[in-house]
């Protein structure tokens, strides 16, 4: 009875190597994808935690600057004013990294 538990571990996690590989190799990709949207709007250097709060917005900026679409919605336009006004305000010391991040989230519904 062991045995085959052991067998039937050993087969599963043979099957899942491939999937788990591709799962890792597709999220170093996003990961890099990521990084360098930061770097294009000059944000490289922000924590991770604030770059995930606003990595959305930095997609959409950057979609946005490469002339992939243009946005003329006010509700964007603030948005967009007060993530630049909050990461600026982080980097330049005014506020700590959890205030920013406090003032950025967006509850689900």
């Amino acid at each position: 009875m062991n045995t085959a538990i052991k067998t039937s571990q050993k087969r599963l996690d043979t099957n899942l190597e491939p999937v788990l590989r591709k799962v890792l190799k597709e999220a170093e990709k996003e990961h890099r994808e990521l990084q360098q949207m930061f770097e294009l709007m000059g944000w490289g250097d922000l924590p991770d935690e604030l770059k995930m709060e606003i990595k959305e917005d930095v997609a959409a900026m950057v979609d946005e600057l490469q002339g992939q679409y243009s946005s003329c919605d006010e509700h964007v336009a603030r948005r967009r004013r007060s993530v630049v006004h909050w990461v600026e305000s982080f980097r330049d010391g005014i506020c700590s990294l959890q205030t920013a991040i406090d003032a950025l989230h967006i509850k689900k519904l």
